[in-house]
């Protein structure tokens, strides 16, 4: 794997929209490219992913990361994770010059408030200095079936320029697993970052 741009740092925020698994292996294949992360994860991601992949998150979320670094079988050094009150983090500021942003999954709630400029946790202020730095940002919303609000929002984000990747896997490459759904879903993620992977199952390739 390779990246296509110079960005080697990105912060990748999982929030409580079902879906844990989508943003868990988008951390593990970001890892395998060798980029660092910046983890956010919210309370309500915590219960999703005790719920969905019955992982139980370390209290302190500056363990998370070597946490899940185990977990994913991936180099600790690439993983940073932090409070979401943290207001000290790289995240945190435009001035860190970080290559951008992934929400997998992102909750309507989380949506709602990216586009509405709230600051109140640091996925939301991370958010926020990625559309503000004219960073790239990308969202995978999970909700069905999806509301005139909903809709309004994700309009007006992709109007800024996000990318808003909805968590709907294609089926035209026949998957077999659920794996295979995931990976279709955290390809285009990748492909939306800037990260070039070998392993993507491209249309006509």
């Amino acid at each position: 794997m390779t990246i296509q741009t110079p960005a080697r740092q990105l912060i990748v925020a999982i929030t409580g929209a079902s879906g844990a698994a989508y943003g868990l292996r988008l951390i593990e294949r970001l890892a395998q490219a060798g980029i660092t992360q910046h983890l956010l994860i919210s309370d309500a991601a915590r219960v999703v992913l005790k719920q969905e992949v019955d992982i139980m998150l370390p209290d302190d979320a500056g363990a998370t990361a070597a946490f899940l670094a185990q977990y994913l079988n991936v180099p600790e050094s690439l993983l940073k994770s932090y409070a979401l009150n943290d207001w000290f983090s790289a995240a945190a500021s435009g001035s860190s010059g970080l290559g951008g942003m992934a929400i997998v999954p992102c909750s309507m709630g989380t949506l709602a408030r990216v586009a509405t400029g709230a600051s109140d946790n640091l996925i939301e202020r991370a958010a926020d200095v990625v559309l503000k730095e004219h960073g790239r940002l990308v969202l995978m919303p999970r909700e069905t079936p999806l509301s005139s609000i909903h809709l309004e929002h994700m309009l007006k984000l992709s109007n800024l320029g996000v990318h808003i990747i909805p968590a709907m896997p294609g089926f035209y490459h026949r998957p077999s697993s659920i794996a295979e759904l995931i990976d279709f879903m955290v390809d285009r993620v990748l492909a939306h970052l800037g990260v070039d992977s070998e392993d993507m199952k491209r249309w006509g390739a």
